[in-house]
């Protein structure tokens, strides 16, 4: 025994009976709360599932009548597994024996699972590590070698991949050992805070699992805080312009179109990195479309509206606002494939002169090749989206995140699972993660069209058969010069597939591809010197000549195209305009109402 204030090592890694008390009083409440949240989800409505709860199995199908097809292959393939675990267990052996080798295997680039010293420091975990590597691996090799038609290969390989990413030794507590390190730490109240963690999201509306603190950022407080007024709106959007911080700017206007998916403001982050405010800096005139959160109300809605009620009625907006008809229009993902319609319908519609430049960013428009996202355009995850999509009116917010999210399973699941459940680790603050949790439905109507017409039957890569408004489309009409930037490691768009596009253009059209992901390398302020970006002013066949011939610089993309912007723009400005002083009064602050729309379906 102890004697007062001393501590001995018995007591050493033990919780305060009070702390272990509230953490399993915690997991109670939390429990029933969860059953409940589960069974309210399961009966609500009696609605279709929103996916094919057959793909996987008829996939995993496909993988084992090809291979009981071609026994020599499989012969081959068992061969090469017994060679390379008799090395991998050689090798084990002289590690332990303390003959120092090589890994056998090791992550790749950009893999945080391992992170942990104790990965590669303590031999069991080392071992554990690099058997599970190998056997991933080996099964997605097997796969690529495997004689499937490169359709059913993407969905075998996907669907893979999703198994060896919940198989990750990571994600258990006991084969994990910075969650076991945790544990002992805390006497185990990090298990039982982390199970109270998980009773949470599965207790919450959505179900998913965390990846943030619900409390970091405020509208228009520290996050969307540009100033600027909504100016405009309709049921579709609000339009807001923002207030100039030069005494002049340039006379052509600047339209951001944003995507249905998210709402408007990954442009609008912190000020440190908000693109907005950068460009305003920049002596530009901006107007951002703020999409409304649909409910079944506008389930009709379908890429007309959206094309009419959204960037033509923007356009129009900005002419009554400033006096100018012309206008620079760029968007970003989806908003950059509306963009090209709204383009494409103003030419054949005899108003081309409304848009001075085009520029798409992260954006598809020759839906060919979608890499792992063809999965979901298999016919039957196809007709249960759009199932689902019918009996509720819209595609929630949380089954497209959770889409978006199984894409990237281990950098936006698994690695939270581990963080909020095994280690009761608090989120760090993040600007982008409370913008990527913050999304928006998309009305059945909408659904239905971009993924049978654009992603399903690739209308765009055929002049005119694509129709706005009973328009034909053809984006080799659009007359105004057209700026494609792209993302290296882009996980939604592929540049490669989006170089694609470019190819769709006659007017004067011009490639730039910058460094990180779909998000991250949208967000990337010249201030933070990350990234880098390339350019290459010829446009060849393809993606891989283009690289070939690119040069590369250090940097954000963003001061490059603001070169182009103001070569195009020419030297012509005009005095500061400020909102609500034009012809159309400022109906309320940016980042106005319809952003902070939350709508439950």
């Amino acid at each position: 025994m102890s004697k007062a204030g001393q501590t001995t090592s018995a007591d050493a890694g033990q919780p305060e009976m009070k702390e272990l008390a509230a953490a399993i009083a915690q997991v109670m409440e939390r429990g029933v709360d969860a059953v409940r949240m589960s069974l309210e989800r399961a009966t609500k409505g009696g609605a279709a599932l929103p996916f094919d709860p057959l793909a996987p199995a008829r996939a995993f199908g496909e993988f084992a009548s090809s291979a009981m097809l071609n026994p020599l292959q499989a012969i081959d393939a068992h061969q090469k597994l017994v060679r390379e675990w008799g090395e991998f267990w050689k090798d084990t052996v002289a590690r332990a024996s303390g003959n120092k080798k090589d890994a056998t295997i090791s992550p790749e680039r950009g893999d945080r699972r391992f992170s942990h010293p104790s990965w590669s420091e303590q031999p069991v975990f080392d071992s554990m590590k690099q058997a599970y590597l190998l056997a991933a691996r080996q099964s997605l090799e097997m796969v690529a070698d495997s004689d499937l038609a490169p359709e059913a290969k993407t969905r075998v390989t996907f669907f893979t991949k999703q198994l060896l990413n919940a198989l990750s030794p990571a994600n258990f507590v006991f084969s994990n050992p910075e969650a076991i390190q945790r544990a002992l730490e805390t006497g185990g109240v990090s298990l039982l805070s982390g199970l109270a963690n998980m009773l949470a999201d599965v207790g919450s509306p959505s179900g998913l699992v965390s990846r943030r603190s619900e409390d970091n950022f405020e509208l228009g407080k520290t996050i969307a805080a540009t100033p600027g007024k909504v100016i405009f709106q309709n049921a579709m959007m609000q339009l807001i312009q923002y207030q100039p911080s030069t005494d002049s700017v340039y006379r052509r206007p600047l339209l951001y179109v944003p995507p249905l998916v998210n709402k408007y403001y990954i442009l609008d982050l912190q000020p440190s990195s908000s693109f907005v405010k950068w460009l305003v800096d920049q002596g530009h005139t901006v107007f951002v479309i703020s999409w409304v959160n649909p409910g079944p109300t506008l389930r009709d809605k379908g890429i007309t509206e959206y094309i009419l009620e959204g960037p033509v009625a923007a356009l129009q907006a900005i002419e009554r606002a400033t006096g100018e008809r012309r206008s620079d229009m760029f968007g970003f993902c989806m908003g950059g494939t509306l963009a090209a319609l709204a383009a494409a319908y103003l030419s054949a519609t005899n108003e081309a002169e409304r848009l001075g430049t085009v520029t798409l960013i992260g954006t598809l428009l020759d839906f060919s090749d979608m890499g792992e996202w063809e999965t979901f355009l298999e016919a039957g995850h196809r007709d249960a989206f759009e199932r689902h999509a019918r009996s509720k009116g819209v595609i929630s917010a949380d089954q497209l995140q959770a889409l978006f999210s199984a894409v990237r399973a281990n950098d936006l699941i698994w690695s939270s699972v581990v963080n909020h459940y095994l280690l009761d680790r608090t989120a760090p603050a993040s600007d982008l993660l409370f913008w990527f949790a913050d999304g928006s439905n998309i009305p059945e109507a909408f659904l239905v069209e971009y993924t049978r017409s654009l992603l399903h039957e690739n209308k765009l890569c055929t002049p005119g058969a694509f129709m706005v408004n009973g328009t034909p489309i053809d984006l080799g009409q659009i007359q105004s010069p057209v700026s494609l930037i792209s993302l290296k490691d882009d996980h939604v768009s592929g540049w490669k597939a989006t170089y694609e596009g470019a190819t769709l253009f006659k007017a004067p059209t011009r490639f730039v591809l910058g460094g990180s992901g779909h998000n991250a390398g949208l967000v990337n302020p010249p201030a933070a010197r990350k990234h880098g970006f390339w350019t290459n002013e010829q446009l060849p066949a393809s993606a891989d000549d283009w690289m070939q011939g690119a040069q590369k610089h250090e940097g954000s993309w963003w001061p490059d195209w603001q070169s182009w912007l103001a070569t195009q723009n020419g030297e012509e400005e005009v005095d500061a305009r400020v909102p609500g002083q034009g012809n159309l009064p400022a109906i309320e602050d940016a980042p106005g109402s319809y952003v902070r729309m939350k709508t439950n379906s």
